[in-house]
């Protein structure tokens, strides 16, 4: 088995390389943003005969709507989201969609603005902020102040390696993106707490032994139960992906990376991270000494 510690600075470097991939994709490309962010327009239809999601996303096609979302909302009724539509573009696309798919009728037209996207933006960084701090204290209550701020490093590596990657990939970002983050956030910390359980187990077991090894020795102990547990949501969001339909495929996309993110950042960056800032405060209690 290598020494995962040692080898830390090839884990940060590995990390930083995807994130700053992610960070020139913002510079030059930004995030595909959806309606919830850039505003358009909601059009609920109801069919007279039989009609298909796939019937209707080819429809759309017809008048440049491919990128809209479509989702059944009851029996041969769909809600679809398009781009902001002028009234004459609403009405031929809906002429048009009726006439094909054999007659419709237009249950609702709305157009909204981008008012939701700015207050769920709002209302994630708060939230990000105020679970940053909470963890923070939870932490330094139960470890040490270092760990806390380790771990919470780590989650904003996840955070930012899921925003860059969507825009990377030009995943449409709408109000499903702020759950998946917050999802993340939570799954991510929790595997970090169990790690940081057992460096503290492991540290009053083995008194004598250097921190490094001692934290080496937990990471490799915790190794299997992280990536069982990794695997078995990364095997059911896989199949959510391909077999749960279009209209989640942007949210479980996201819940992958993150998930992968978070078991790496766990793992290979929240420990070390801690390790560098013990050996560090180390240092400084020394140079202190000295010059006193």
């Amino acid at each position: 088995m290598f020494h995962i510690i040692k080898l830390r600075k090839i884990w940060y470097i590995i990390s930083l390389a995807i994130i700053v991939v992610g960070i020139i994709s913002l510079a030059t490309q930004g995030l595909n943003k959806g309606i919830d962010f850039t505003g358009g327009n909601i059009i609920e239809l109801k069919f007279n005969k039989p009609t298909s999601m796939q019937d209707v996303r080819a429809a759309l096609t017809e008048y440049k709507l491919e990128d809209s979302q479509v989702q059944s909302s009851g029996d041969n009724s769909y809600l679809i989201r398009t781009r902001a539509l002028s009234q004459e573009e609403s009405d031929k696309a809906f002429n048009g969609i009726s006439q094909k798919l054999g007659g419709a009728t237009m249950l609702r037209n709305q157009l909204v603005g981008p008012v939701i996207g700015k207050e769920l933006t709002q209302k994630a960084i708060l939230a990000l902020v105020v679970a940053s701090v909470l963890m923070i204290i939870y932490i330094t209550w139960r470890f040490e102040f270092l760990q806390g701020i380790a771990a919470i490093l780590a989650l904003l590596h996840d955070v930012l390696v899921m925003v860059g990657l969507a825009s990377l990939f030009q995943i449409e970002i709408d109000s499903t993106f702020v759950a998946a983050v917050l999802t993340i956030i939570g799954y991510s910390i929790n595997d970090t707490i169990v790690i940081f359980d057992r460096i503290r187990e492991n540290m009053r077991l083995h008194r004598k032994e250097e921190l490094i090894d001692v934290i080496n020795g937990a990471l490799w102990q915790t190794m299997a139960r992280s990536i069982n547990t990794v695997l078995t949501v990364v095997f059911v969001l896989v199949s959510l992906f391909f077999l749960g339909g279009s209209t989640i495929h942007n949210f479980v996309g996201l819940l992958l990376i993150g998930v992968i993110s978070g078991a790496y950042s766990s793992i290979f960056n929240a420990s070390p991270l801690w390790y560098d800032f013990r050996r560090m405060q180390k240092q400084r209690k020394r140079q202190v000494k000295a010059a006193a």
